[in-house]
């Protein structure tokens, strides 16, 4: 795992590094601007010429020290100061002050000349109020100029904590970031400025992140195989759990395949669907591997017999809002005690029952995309959008469950837990019937043990990696909800 802090997270690391450790800020802020011209030479940039946008704070001094370090170098490395003589810290006043004393040209006002590099240091990660004036006026000049563009740390503009856009911000190809990318970079639209992200290690210690619970972190693909249970040689069926999928009201057989389907190719040893009888035909024929189990109506005895049969259950996927529906709903929240994963028209039956999330004895693992978070939480789309983690966090402080929410950038938070953010996936699995193969794939997980919250984050993981395979293997425009199961079974097969 690898964390993602925002910018009074990182600020605490750095004065822990500085003042505990002992390390002095100008030794971090040289390691810095060497990060940052290691990647412009790594990656064969033209530097030719190279304009590095200088503000007044510690970000303006890694600047100040990026100039030297390429003038160095014998390149041609001019410095627009964009800050206040008035406002500058100790360190980068020093910095400056060297680059003075060196003959690099540094100016306040807009160059007329071309460059083939401009480099952005104008704000760091403290920046919290919109820009306007004349800061705004150079950020959108620096965009104008046909030139590769890199950011240091964090593109000028874009808040650490959200990625909302603060009136106007630099667009970067690529973000060369201290220590940790930011979280601000990975969330959208931050994440559209930011470009490539890398995180650039200088000796900030990440120690104090552990006991953060407000820190959040990523996985990387290559941690897949420690992350997954594991399978024994000495095992039958039923050492990998078996499966309720209570999913899939009359006419939407698809939902029941796709979320059992996931759970199986997941690992899940024994999946049972329970349905509304006119999709038995057409499950039997998809899914012969699965068992099948109808309904006419609301049978409550018989719902909590497959209950104690199950080791865990999915329900809503395909479920309708009908009134048996919602008894399907009720009836499992109350009487089971084995983890449960609700979804889709299950969430959206849930928010008349929303006490049941505080009653219920069992592990419950919710779903929502943006609108059903809408309706869970009464905050609307656009208020989500602009600061998900800190509504995400308030919702599981109050309802004791894990809910992972859904969007380009899912998030998955359980209170007393480091929220996981999902940094796979793309595009391409924008279509219909992706939620009930990731439900259906965190489902598969929890069956062989997982713990609820383990389960959630790296069904997410999982499913945005199969959607990454996915798109390899038919592009952005035509993968269909059945392709990430197989993009997930191709990631699975790399792990063995």
């Amino acid at each position: 795992m690898r964390y993602l802090p925002d910018g009074e997270q990182m600020k605490a690391a750095d004065a822990y590094t500085i003042g505990e450790l002992g390390i002095p800020s100008l030794v971090l802020m040289e390691r810095a601007a060497l990060k940052v011209v290691e990647e412009l030479c790594r990656r064969e940039m033209d530097l030719a010429r190279v304009l590095i946008v200088c503000g007044s704070g510690n970000n303006g001094g890694d600047g100040f020290a990026v100039a030297r370090l390429l003038h160095e170098k014998g390149i041609c490395a001019d410095v627009l100061f964009a800050g206040k003589e008035s406002s500058l810290s100790e360190e980068c006043a020093l910095q400056k002050k060297i680059a003075e004393r060196l003959g690099i040209s540094i100016f306040t006002d807009l160059p007329d000349g071309e460059y083939t590099v401009v480099t952005d240091a104008l704000f760091g990660v403290g920046l919290s109020r919109e820009i306007s004036g004349r800061y705004a006026d150079i950020i959108e000049w620096m965009n104008r100029q046909n030139a590769r563009k890199v950011a240091v740390d964090i593109p000028s503009g874009v808040c650490a904590r959200t990625g909302r856009i603060l009136g106007t911000a630099f667009r970067a190809e690529l973000t060369v970031s201290m220590e940790c990318v930011k979280l601000g970079c990975e969330l959208f639209p931050g994440k559209v400025y930011a470009g490539e992200t890398v995180a650039a290690p200088i000796g900030i210690s990440k120690g104090i992140f552990k006991d953060n619970k407000d820190v959040c972190f990523t996985y990387d693909k290559e941690e897949i195989p420690s992350l997954l249970p594991r399978r024994s040689a000495d095992s039958h069926k039923g050492s990998y759990g078996k499966v309720l999928m209570v999913t899939g009201s009359s006419g939407m057989a698809g939902a029941c395949f796709l979320s059992a389907k996931a759970a199986y190719s997941t690992g899940a040893g024994l999946v049972q669907i329970y349905t509304a009888e006119e999709n038995r035909q057409v499950i039997q024929q998809l899914l012969p591997e699965a068992i099948v189990s109808c309904y006419d109506g609301y049978d409550g005895a018989e719902l909590s017999r497959l209950l104690k049969w199950a080791d865990v259950v999915c329900i809503g996927c395909g479920l309708g809002k009908s009134e048996v529906s919602e008894q399907l709903l009720v009836h499992t929240l109350k009487e089971a005690d084995i983890p449960c994963v609700i979804d889709a028209d299950g969430l959206n039956l849930l928010c008349g029952h929303m006490e049941l999330l505080k009653e219920s004895s069992a592990p419950l693992i919710l779903t929502p995309h943006m609108m059903e978070m809408s309706r869970l939480t009464g905050k609307s789309v656009a208020e989500l959008k602009a600061d998900r983690m800190t509504i995400l966090r308030a919702f599981t402080g109050e309802y004791p469950a894990v809910c992972a929410l859904k969007d380009s950038r899912t998030a998955v938070a359980q209170r007393g837990r480091q929220t996981f953010l999902n940094l796979a996936g793309n595009n391409a699995m924008a279509k219909a019937g992706s939620g009930d193969v990731l439900a259906g794939t965190i489902t598969g997980l929890l069956a062989q043990g997982m713990g609820a919250f383990e389960g959630a984050a790296m069904g997410v993981f999982l499913h945005a990696c199969g959607g990454d395979e996915a798109r390899k293997e038919k592009g952005a425009y035509s993968v269909l909800a059945r392709d990430l199961t197989a993009g997930i079974e191709d990631v699975l097969r790399g792990t063995e």
